[in-house]
């Protein structure tokens, strides 16, 4: 007989706390060659996915798959080294398991990050977008289905989708700084495939800055969590019927990699300010 939802949950939850000991109120998703963020953490303890009753084990190339423990910036954090993508054939309640299991061990407040294709014609690659919104373009809800009056409403409210608060002290940090930090929209989309040229101006038109394949669900439920939420794009390629440059999944990597900086230090330093 096929294992109850929420007793999946709880069994993941249950082997995540008894190997920790504590559970952190602060959950960092790490997108596409986003990876250098778990070189700041002083590590506690890391737990390999396929070591983890219940969870699904990541397929794509640079998504290491390793739930992390320790401080960064003066708070215990959890980092997700490697998530999951609804193009690798995940349903869309196994790409959002892990922050069924966030929500069951405590944590209050998710950041996500992302690798992302721009539209917004100020951008330039290597930029640092902060998600304000999004458009979700998935074929399916993660919600879809029998709802949970434990985990959350059966109609969440997606007004304020990612924190109002949070990218206030972002863009604080950024002026103090002297840090370029871009706002926008991401569209999320299924993937695998990049965008065509008239598909980036049409999520250009549709109020979208950034495209990506990921982060709508997790955020979704997240919000359906009750969890306050803080995203982040970096811009690793431009689109449109301008452009005529051909992204490849290494150059998306690469151009990840060189912004890595500039979110490792935004988030850091907002976390900095939270454990205050």
């Amino acid at each position: 007989m096929e294992k109850d939802y929420l007793e999946m949950i709880r069994e993941t939850a249950d082997y995540i706390l008894k190997k920790v000991g504590v559970a952190p109120d602060t959950a960092v998703i790490l997108g596409t060659g986003l990876g250098d963020l778990v070189n700041h953490i002083e590590i506690k303890k890391e737990l390999d996915y396929k070591e983890i009753p219940n969870f699904p084990v990541s397929t794509v190339e640079g998504h290491s798959g390793k739930l992390i423990f320790g401080n960064l910036g003066g708070k215990f954090i959890m980092a997700m080294q490697g998530r999951f993508h609804y193009y690798e054939g995940y349903s869309m309640k196994e790409v959002t398991f892990p922050v069924r299991v966030m929500q069951k061990l405590g944590v209050q407040t998710l950041f996500v990050s992302n690798a992302a294709g721009g539209m917004n014609k100020e951008f330039q690659v290597g930029d640092v977008m902060i998600i304000t919104d999004h458009i979700n373009l998935f074929p399916e809800n993660p919600l879809r289905g029998k709802n949970y009056d434990d985990l959350g409403p059966r109609f969440p409210a997606m007004t304020e989708a990612y924190s109002k608060g949070l990218i206030m002290m972002a863009d604080d940090i950024a002026r103090v700084d002297g840090i370029r930090l871009m706002h926008g929209v991401y569209v999320g989309t299924p993937g695998p495939t990049f965008e065509t040229p008239a598909e980036y101006e049409y999520f250009r038109i549709i109020g979208g800055d950034a495209v990506g394949m990921s982060t709508v669900p997790e955020v979704i439920v997240a919000n359906h969590a009750g969890m306050t939420v803080f995203g982040v794009s970096v811009i690793t390629d431009l689109g449109g019927k301008d452009i005529t440059e051909v992204p490849t999944h290494e150059e998306v990597q690469k151009a990840a990699v060189k912004a890595q900086p500039v979110m490792t230090h935004i988030i850091k330093e907002m976390l900095g300010r939270l454990a205050r």
